[in-house]
């Protein structure tokens, strides 16, 4: 038995693993729910992420990712180990060469503890890549070409801008402001304005029916129950786009003005071509509603979001392992 080569999408929010030769085979939450007693874990993925904010007190659901690194070493490597024992990745005869994914701009200490932890799950080789180049691979943009490429990609944890050309990232900024930190904001803005605590899985879903970043971009409602601070008993209350709006937007701006300084720092010629070409946004905050109109408005180019923008980074993997030469650099 051969071993296949395994690309892994280490996100914040999601775990994707891509085996070379049949594509995405998982696609799981990066949660991790053990006991408090004795740290051992009781559940991964999807089945832990339904325990979030649900546990008793003897039960902990933890996201051992934060910020696009490893938070937690150990719980990291049972999530991984866990992940690739499902999709049968470690049979006893192979080990797989695994191509994982990081932010852009994070220390070396970190890359080795993301490395290390792929390591100890019995990899034969561990290649590490900057998040940014592999999305704009998947969202299938030929980087290889001596023209500028420039991709956004807003994640769970981080959020990745990077101009990019022969192949290599010209520059790039990370930070640490993404889908999470969207979540916190609506449950603070609920919280100051209506006195009403509302849980994480609640205000992902908040942003992703009724949340728009983009000024008169939609007008939804939706009705949110949650815990009145005053009274401490159950409440409901119903949220309107323009709240979110409201509650997204000095998070959103930093996006925005971040996005400027790296255009302001790319020499003229790659510019010139991203003037043509725009700009690709990828990750699971291009699914917000307007964030592309914003973008467009505000850095005047053009702005794309990708064809499948949760899984472009997995899928880069699978092309990059195809194309092993470029790793082996």
């Amino acid at each position: 038995m051969f071993a296949k080569d395994i690309g892994i999408d280490l996100g914040t929010a999601n775990v994707l693993i891509y085996i070379k030769g049949e594509g995405i085979v998982l696609n799981e939450p990066s949660v991790v729910a053990i006991d408090a007693n004795t740290k051992k874990p009781l559940a991964v993925g999807e089945e832990a992420r339904e325990m979030l904010g649900r546990t008793p007190g003897s039960v902990l659901a933890i996201r051992p990712m934060k910020d696009g690194v490893i938070a937690d070493f150990e719980i990291t490597e049972v999530m991984l180990n866990h992940f690739i024992r499902k999709i049968n990745g470690r049979n006893l005869l192979s080990r797989p060469r695994i191509l994982i994914c990081c932010p852009s701009n994070i220390t070396p200490v970190e890359k080795n503890a993301i490395k290390e932890a792929a390591e100890r799950t019995g990899a034969k080789r561990v290649f590490l890549e900057e998040e940014p180049k592999v999305a704009a691979v998947g969202a299938g943009l030929d980087i290889s070409k001596p023209s500028g490429n420039m991709v956004i990609d807003i994640g769970g944890g981080t959020t990745d801008i990077a101009v990019l050309s022969l192949g290599s990232i010209v520059n790039s900024v990370s930070i640490k402001i993404a889908g999470n930190v969207f979540d916190n904001d609506i449950s603070k803005y609920i919280k100051d304005k209506y006195k009403l605590l509302i849980g994480e899985r609640t205000a992902e879903e908040i942003k992703l029916t009724v949340g728009t970043v983009f000024p008169e971009g939609k007008s939804e409602k939706m009705e949110v129950r949650g815990r009145d601070l005053v009274t401490g008993l159950p409440h409901m209350i119903t949220i309107c786009s323009e709240e979110v709006e409201e509650a997204l937007r000095e998070s959103i701006y930093i996006i925005v003005h971040s996005a400027k300084s790296v255009l302001e720092q790319t020499p003229p010629e790659l510019s010139a071509d991203i003037i043509d070409k725009g700009v690709v946004i990828t990750g699971g905050g291009a699914l917000i509603h307007g964030f592309d109109q914003l973008l467009s408005h505000e850095l005047k180019v053009p702005v794309f979001i990708a064809e499948s923008p949760l899984t472009c980074v997995a899928e880069g993997t699978g092309i990059l392992l195809d194309n092993m030469h470029l790793l082996e650099k």
